[in-house]
């Protein structure tokens, strides 16, 4: 048999014998899989040292160790480190989104709304790297599915209280003021130490943002004893017949009585 005859006969028995073709489209999907079970690995241990030592214990190589692969696989899959963390965050964010988006919204928008930046706050005081990576480090670029999610989120809320008539803003003005107000909230209250957080901080700033979006003051600061306590702890200047030592006591009981403790 001459080589024509021969490339004749590999011709006709190779779809028989070699079922590349029929292989192919299982084969991929299979890589697919496999590709995506690395990825969800290295997202995973990436998450679990940024819990556990921040941000800054996430290098390449803890992070390639980790996950059982190689330093290469993590750029060919992520691009760069920025491409993991944002990754990361992106993976702890998502279950947090979810929790707000299946949650049942109080019927009163303005509460809703107050109830949500409570969750926001909690969220960022629990998980301090990942809250760090989303918003202490901001870059160029379109935020991540999860943040963008986020966003949706607060913007129906804020058009809940344009539909009730209770805005004295523009929709987006209110959108921008509590994202900042509560996002800097949540980074003063982590650049302090636990035990030396002002417990009061995220209501006060709450209440501001909303009176300032919506013109209703909910919680006035001037009422009550909190509000005659602070008024008599910005007086003690215009006395003398107090000692150095009850002058410290004193202004450290107003204190407590004006933050509420």
């Amino acid at each position: 048999m001459d080589n024509a005859d021969n490339k004749v006969r590999l011709s006709l028995e190779r779809p028989w014998r070699y079922p590349v073709h029929m292989d192919e489209p299982k084969l991929a999907a299979d890589e697919a899989a496999q590709a995506d079970g690395v990825r969800a690995r290295i997202v995973a241990a990436a998450a679990g040292l940024i819990a556990s030592g921040g941000r800054d214990a996430a290098t390449t190589r803890a992070v390639a160790a980790a996950a059982g692969v190689q330093a290469p696989t993590i750029y060919r899959l992520f691009g760069d480190k920025r491409g993991l963390l944002d990754a990361a965050a992106e993976h702890g964010l998502a279950a947090y989104v979810a929790g707000k988006s299946v949650r049942e919204p109080h019927p009163d928008p303005v509460q809703a709304l107050r109830e949500g930046w409570d969750m926001h706050v909690a969220f960022g005081l629990a998980h301090p790297g990942l809250y760090a990576i989303m918003n202490g480090d901001p870059h160029p670029g379109p935020p991540s599915p999860a943040v963008a999610a986020g966003l949706d989120i607060l913007r129906r809320r804020i058009r809940a209280i344009a539909l009730a008539g209770r805005l004295r803003t523009s929709e987006e003005r209110a959108v921008t003021l509590l994202r900042s107000v509560c996002v800097g909230t949540v980074l003063t209250m982590l650049d302090e130490p636990e035990k030396q957080r002002d417990p009061g901080l995220s209501e006060i700033a709450r209440e501001a943002v909303l009176a300032a979006i919506t013109g209703e003051a909910v919680s006035p600061g001037s009422s009550g004893p909190g509000g005659a306590a602070a008024a008599l702890r910005a007086s003690l200047d215009r006395t003398a017949v107090l000692t150095g030592g009850e002058r410290h006591l004193l202004e450290e009981l107003l204190d407590r009585i004006a933050d509420g403790e």
